[in-house]
């Protein structure tokens, strides 16, 4: 966990580093070849549960997801997001990371920030639990989804920001939909890595939830590009299994017993 967690660190100054979310055992197996880091985000929620936001995802399910992801895992940073209402205190917080740690066995959690919430981050580490944190659009807490820190004042609050969240112990802050000209600036100030989605190239590295970059999601905003279109090549294959269980030409005699 520590060495990994330290090769994040030392690569921000190296290469840029490249991040995308796990849901399943099969998705893993194929992103780990590639990713330094994989997350189990809470985007499960919309991504693959179809809510209409992350806010209702629970802890058991989190975790059930994260086991799937584990088996996966080889060399890649295994984070794992904890849902909103599981980290209200101390108490509440490291009950739960340490619940996630030794069932998962992740290297680390992530906590989003509600500008207050630095003690927690820091207990957190002061326990033995490495964080990632989060600041800018976080949907736990932000019901309007745009941009941060085109505003002096904004820029100056992320920034405050991002300082707290270093400070506290986090390794590592994911800045999402930042303005880039802010997103530089954090990314220069704070001497640990910064992971965007839809907040410039400028990051120290980008992440991006796996259904929107494989064309499944069907939630692509500016800052989303599709790299596949899975949707066209399920319905592909979809198609041409109908058809030949129409015309019985499905299953053959190398398809049988």
């Amino acid at each position: 966990m520590k060495k990994k967690i330290f090769r994040i660190k030392k690569l921000k100054w190296k290469r840029k580093l490249v991040c995308l979310t796990a849901y399943s055992k099969p998705i893993t197996k194929i992103l780990d070849k590639y990713c330094d880091i994989i997350l189990v985000g809470d985007s499960v929620a919309t991504a693959f549960y179809g809510m209409k936001n992350t806010k209702s995802i629970s802890l058991g399910t989190m975790i059930n997801h994260s086991l799937a992801v584990k088996k996966s895992v080889k060399k890649s940073l295994f984070v794992v997001d904890m849902p909103i209402n599981t980290y209200k205190n101390f108490r509440e917080a490291e009950k739960n990371a340490k619940i996630i740690s030794k069932t998962v066995r992740c290297d680390a959690v992530k906590i989003e920030s509600n500008g207050k919430n630095f003690n927690i981050i820091r207990h957190l580490v002061k326990s033995g639990i490495p964080v990632m944190g989060h600041i800018g659009y976080t949907p736990q807490y932000k019901k309007k989804f745009k941009l941060y820190g085109l505003k002096q004042n904004e820029e100056k609050k992320l920034i405050e920001e991002s300082k707290k969240i270093e400070k506290a112990g986090a390794f590592s802050i994911v800045l999402e939909c930042i303005a880039e000209k802010t997103a530089k600036k954090i990314t220069k100030i704070v001497n640990i890595p910064t992971i965007g989605i839809g907040s410039s190239k400028f990051c120290d590295g980008q992440i991006l939830v796996t259904d929107d970059l494989i064309g499944l999601s069907g939630f692509y905003p500016k800052f989303v590009k599709k790299y596949l279109n899975l949707k066209k090549i399920l319905e592909k294959g979809v198609r041409k299994f109908k058809d030949d269980v129409i015309k019985g030409k499905f299953p053959k005699k190398m398809n049988t017993y």
